[in-house]
């Protein structure tokens, strides 16, 4: 008699690994959120990678004046193994992004594990910035190109999508890196309560309740579906910036670059040391931490008080280039 098939890994509701090794994926998130479009942005689908059937969505408000607008990407959350530019909490945020920020907001997928483990979302990611740098040329989408200031290009995302943000800051952070994109240059990266790991559990992670939206049994899960096969751990060069196997982070020339911590998310400690350990080099790297917040705030209710104070602040650092620094004040 064949074994019975059962489920042995589950993410959200929205993604079922089984036994035999075959994955169920559902198309609709496990939570309902409405769409908030007031129509003051409008917004496109285009393909970024045909081969791999890859989209990206853009923004960009209606009413945008004469002036050329600053470029932010968002890339989604999810562990690197569920999520989606359609998904409606995406879709709320960018909206928000695309009206609050006066942006093009530039919202691709990548691919997700455990059919694409580590380091597809990476590669992903890479293409997707490479492709929005192809936009400026000749040839490009006029959609894009007629609204956006392609010197000005942000790079955010949050969770796992902050740890993409750090590994293209890295990608990109030097002169070879720099010339691939041009004429597009990244004027910074927002990372959004960044997903790092390792085997060793920090103060934050310990004292995790089993009740917040992401624990320790999710956390691990997402790094045991994700990370390549053969026994790799969370101390990866993929999930440690900082493990015993990781690349130097002296050499890379970071572009302003803005953490963001949430005061009672589970990742606190990893994202305040990695700002930390950045700073202490000498690169352009500064936290701002919301006390009292869990992992995801922002989308989970992107019109709440916190996730407004957010807004002004990545606002600020956009408007200044990351150079004025961020601050919940005036």
């Amino acid at each position: 008699m064949a074994a019975e098939r059962v489920v042995v890994d589950e993410c959200r509701g929205v993604l079922f690994v089984y036994s035999d090794g075959a994955v169920e994926r559902r198309a609709a998130p496990g939570f309902a959120t409405p769409v908030r479009d007031d129509g003051s942005v409008e917004w496109k689908d285009a393909v970024f990678d045909a081969a791999r059937g890859l989209g990206v969505r853009l923004y960009r408000p209606r009413e945008r004046g004469g002036g050329r607008l600053p470029v932010f990407f968002y890339y989604h959350g999810g562990g690197f193994c569920i999520g989606s530019r359609t998904w409606p909490n995406c879709q709320n945020y960018c909206l928000r992004l695309a009206a609050e920020l006066g942006a093009v907001v530039v919202a691709p997928d990548y691919r997700l594990a455990p059919e694409h483990r580590l380091p597809a979302a990476f590669e992903d990611a890479e293409n997707a910035l490479l492709w929005l740098a192809s936009q400026a040329r000749p040839g490009g989408d006029t959609w894009v190109a007629e609204a956006a200031d392609f010197g000005r290009v942000f790079v955010s995302g949050d969770s796992a999508a902050a740890t993409i943000a750090h590994h293209l800051a890295v990608r990109f952070g030097s002169a070879s890196g720099r010339a691939e994109l041009a004429p597009a240059r990244v004027a910074g990266y927002v990372q959004l309560m960044p997903f790092f790991g390792g085997v060793e559990r920090t103060p934050s992670e310990a004292a995790c309740p089993d009740d917040a939206f992401l624990n320790r049994d999710l956390n691990d899960r997402y790094w045991r579906l994700s990370l390549p096969a053969g026994g790799a751990t969370a101390d990866h060069p993929f999930s440690n910036p900082f493990g015993p196997a990781s690349p130097d982070l002296a050499a890379a020339e970071f572009a302003p670059t803005l953490v963001v911590v949430g005061g009672r998310d589970l990742l606190r400690d990893r994202a305040l040391d990695y700002a930390a350990r950045l700073a202490a080099m000498g690169k352009p790297v500064e936290a701002l931490e919301f006390e009292g917040q869990q992992h995801g705030f922002f989308t989970i209710d992107p019109w709440s008080a916190a996730s407004g104070d957010l807004m002004h602040a990545v606002k600020l650092f956009v408007d200044t280039d990351g150079g004025g620094g961020a601050r919940l004040d005036g």
